[in-house]
């Protein structure tokens, strides 16, 4: 029996919900599709999930999952910890993040349907190719740093196990990583540039303990950064929610090209 629901994005999915199975009540969240969210992200998030439990991964564990019908959809429990983030830079967290990004990352996979090469982060949106194809305003850094990244090859290494879309908001307290969607297959950079992004935007600062964090845990250096940092700052809208974000960008951007 379900209890009550509460939609987690504005006023579209996914869903938490409450209910009641064989007397015990419990939470759960029901993702399935809604204008941003197609039958292809709802089976990958539920593959992604499947993996993680093998790999005894920090994430959301599967319930159910009805991937065949004309409305897909899947169940998941509800990630443990909260998602508020302190007003300064929290270097402890950010260093668990780390090292949880490299538990990740130790999953070695080749791509496939359901988890597919991911070449920058936050799959469903191509920022870069929009601003390229006009239908998106752009800026002089914007594009240099775009015909900087098209004229270079993309790092070549093994493929592994990569989020996605890690930013504060899919990262708990208890560094569980939740909102798998666009999870897939490459390069570790397309997580670490992520997260250096958004902490840049969030606190104007670039912080190296993310890194530091994922190479000890790894036991391995990470590398082209700065590389990756393009990437992920060329994925954003050409104007952010404020301008102090948007300079924050930038600032980031800037630096990321400074050691190409």
């Amino acid at each position: 029996m379900i209890r009550s629901v509460h939609a987690l994005h504005d006023d579209q999915g996914p869903w938490r919900l409450r209910v009641v199975v064989r007397g015990r009540e419990r939470q759960l969240v029901l993702r399935s599709l809604t204008p941003r969210i197609d039958a292809e992200l709802i089976a990958t998030g539920a593959a992604a999930l499947e993996v993680a439990e093998v790999h005894g991964l920090r994430a959301p564990r599967l319930v159910a999952k009805d991937l065949d019908s004309c409305l897909p959809a899947t169940l998941e429990t509800v990630a443990t910890g909260n998602t508020t983030w302190p007003r300064t830079v929290p270097v402890a967290r950010l260093r668990a993040a780390g090292a949880a990004l490299a538990q990740v990352h130790a999953i070695r996979l080749e791509p496939g349907p359901r988890l597919p090469l991911r070449t920058r982060p936050i799959a469903v949106d191509d920022f870069a190719r929009d601003r390229r194809l006009g239908h998106l305003p752009t800026s002089p850094l914007l594009r240099q740093a775009d015909e900087l990244i098209q004229s270079i090859s993309r790092p070549e290494g093994e493929t592994v196990f990569v989020h996605g879309d890690v930013w504060p908001g899919n990262l708990t307290s208890t560094c569980t990583l939740i909102d798998w969607k666009t999870a897939g297959v490459g390069n570790p950079g397309v997580d670490l540039g992520e997260l250096r992004k958004q902490i840049a935007i969030t606190y104007g600062a670039t912080t190296a303990d993310i890194v530091e964090a994922w190479e000890s845990a790894s036991g391995g250096p990470a590398t082209d950064i700065p590389y990756w940092d393009a990437v992920a700052a060329l994925n954003t809208p050409t104007t952010l929610y404020s301008p102090e974000a948007t300079a924050r960008r930038d600032a980031f951007l800037r630096a990321a090209l400074s050691q190409l």
